[in-house]
């Protein structure tokens, strides 16, 4: 099964669309895809626009491949779990968000050999066709997910955070604990933020 996610705040359409095209010409039913807050209606993939925590983590689980946005709370489940992941980061100019963060992460963990990256639609293509040659790497710790995401909201925030990003990879593949710069401040994980309500997630959209 392949697993897409997009996260819960905005939408990633350009991605979705692509998958949905792809999983028409290959004939591939086994793709599931969370597709966030979107009037898009895929019609070739199973969907549905929001999945609590932990049913993320247990779709990310049974998932033969992961492919996301670059967003560090889906990289990080899919590296502690060992599952290969393929992530496109969103572009500001397309005002797929509020600038080009996710380029950046994607860069910083592409350069760490941590996951494969389709910063174009036909990478995106490309990879996708060619699913068996991306490999998980070796699974991280755990405790580096809050310290991680620390550091993607300082990123967010304009701090020059991509030197503690690169020690806090190699912390977390080393399974030490992470120190950071980040102010000592309450880590927002994707449980505490509040979803709406969602259908049931085995009753999908087809």
């Amino acid at each position: 099964m392949i697993f897409v996610t997009v996260g819960t705040q905005l939408p990633f359409d350009r991605m979705i669309k692509l998958i949905d095209q792809w999983a028409a010409r290959r004939g591939r039913r086994d793709v599931f895809a969370q597709i966030g807050p979107t009037e898009l209606r895929p019609q070739h993939i199973q969907w549905v626009p929001f999945l609590d925590a932990d049913e993320c983590r247990r779709r990310t689980a049974k998932a033969d491949a992961v492919i996301a946005h670059a967003g560090m709370g889906t990289i990080l489940t899919a590296l502690e779990l060992g599952k290969p992941i393929i992530i496109m980061p969103r572009r500001g100019d397309l005002h797929e968000h509020r600038n080009d963060h996710q380029i950046a992460t994607a860069k910083q963990l592409l350069a760490q050999g941590r996951v494969a990256v389709a910063f174009t639609e036909d990478e995106l293509i490309e990879k996708l066709d060619h699913l068996e040659s991306v490999h998980a790497a070796r699974r991280i710790s755990p405790t580096a997910s809050p310290r991680l995401i620390g550091m993607l909201q300082a990123f967010v925030h304009g701090e020059d955070v991509v030197a503690g990003l690169r020690r806090s990879i190699g912390a977390a593949m080393a399974g030490r604990p992470v120190k950071t710069e980040v102010a000592d401040e309450p880590v927002r994980q994707k449980s505490d933020v509040p979803l709406r309500a969602t259908p049931d997630p085995e009753k999908v959209t087809v």
